[in-house]
């Protein structure tokens, strides 16, 4: 099996590199190396030990996280579960940089994100079980979160509909006079969409202060990079509607914070859309319903593994003296018990009524939509066996 490799044409930079206009090599900002050593010309970014800590713990908690959730679907406790390993540090250190005022539209690896911002292992767990805790009202499939107290918009299945969002969305932040962005995260294979290049071309006339956070993480699902595009990663389409451009180390946690901190302050000021293209890899399949051994071979996986950015964190931690290894291992048993003992509560949660399929959407429920409920109800009667977290549920 082809062994393929999409950063086999970059090349490395250890300073925030701006690229405005022009056909020119795009390099890649890295300022630690695998080791978690710094590079000799880069500079460090001004984290302190408690935003570093907050990173470092966060990426910890999402790696469990997965792991469990993963395990969860396999024993059929939820329908679906998307595990963001090896792309921690694109969703955490990213997150790191902005303020809470910040918009944060997702695609559906971002849990990071989220969980930096305070989202709660119960929030987190109520919305993979659907029960009636959830704010969506199980409407929603597993992994799709939102939280409004904490600026982050519920995520949508369809790929790239939150990118031409996120500009209009930036566009209203601009014009009220907030000092706030949004952010916009999303695959390279959602760059494939029309909706990318809608979104990009609106921001860039408009002058929309959004940052466009692609991870490029070599696959979308089984179709890998060199498959999808024959230009320079997604970096150069920036380049061609004249927004602001940065590539970076997506497994570097202090390069992502460095990019998107300076991706911030350059949408803030000039009011204008920065894209950044996190070089990362998808360590875990695509999603539960995937089996990557398919289309991409073991060695090739290895080979990034020893890139892992938790592992490059940590080394970077422990020659802050900001990491114990004992104290690190007490918290990742700490989490897996967190994550075991919200998961066993929220799947006693029960799931909500029936009627909030067509419930909130109209003033008054349409007819049509009155005998499909109706419908449904007679169908789950007759087949109860097959429903048996709702057939107790229908009248």
């Amino acid at each position: 099996m082809q062994d393929r490799n999409h950063l086999a044409r970059v090349k490395t930079t250890h300073q925030v590199h701006i690229i405005e206009n022009g056909l020119i090599d795009i390099p890649m900002l890295q300022i630690l190396k695998p080791d978690g050593t710094l590079h000799e010309e880069a500079q460090e970014p001004d984290l302190s030990k408690d935003v570093a800590r907050k990173m470092y713990d966060t990426m910890e908690y999402i790696r469990v996280l997965d792991e469990r959730m993963i395990g969860a679907q396999r024993q059929g406790r939820i329908s679906f579960y998307l595990a963001s390993t090896g792309e921690e540090a694109a969703a955490v250190g990213s997150a790191a940089a902005l303020s809470p005022d910040d918009m944060i539209m997702s695609q559906y690896r971002e849990q990071g994100a989220l969980a930096y911002r305070g989202y709660t292992t119960s929030q987190f767990m109520n919305q993979m079980f659907s029960n009636e805790k959830d704010p969506n009202k199980g409407r929603q499939m597993p992994i799709h979160y939102g939280d409004k107290a904490l600026n982050f918009m519920t995520i949508s299945s369809p790929l790239g509909t939150q990118i031409p969002q996120a500009a209009g969305y930036a566009y209203g932040q601009k014009m009220a006079g907030n000092e706030a962005i949004t952010i916009c995260y999303f695959g390279e294979g959602a760059a494939s969409e029309g909706d990318f290049h809608a979104g990009l071309n609106m921001a860039a006339v408009l002058k929309c202060p959004v940052i466009f956070f692609c991870r490029n993480n070599g696959y979308a699902i089984s179709t890998p990079a060199d498959e999808q595009f024959a230009g320079d990663g997604i970096a150069s389409r920036g380049l061609g509607y004249g927004v602001k451009t940065i590539r970076v180390d997506g497994n570097d946690p202090l390069a992502v914070f460095a990019a998107t901190k300076r991706a911030r302050e350059l949408a803030l000021e000039e009011r204008c859309p920065v894209l950044i293209e996190a070089m990362t890899y998808r360590l875990a399949a695509h999603s539960t319903s995937d089996d990557p051994t398919g289309y991409r071979s073991r060695d090739e996986e290895d080979k990034w593994r020893a890139k892992d950015p938790i592992q490059r964190m940590a080394k970077w931690l422990q020659q802050k003296g900001w990491y114990d290894e004992a104290a690190n291992k007490q918290l990742i048993d700490e989490t897996r018990q967190e994550v075991l003992k919200a998961l066993k509560e929220a799947e006693k949660v029960p799931v909500n009524p029936i009627e909030d399929i067509v419930n909130d959407v109209y003033d008054k429920v349409p007819w049509h939509l009155e005998e499909q409920l109706d419908q449904l109800k007679k169908h789950i009667s007759q087949y109860p066996d097959a429903y048996p977290k709702t057939s107790g549920r229908v009248k």
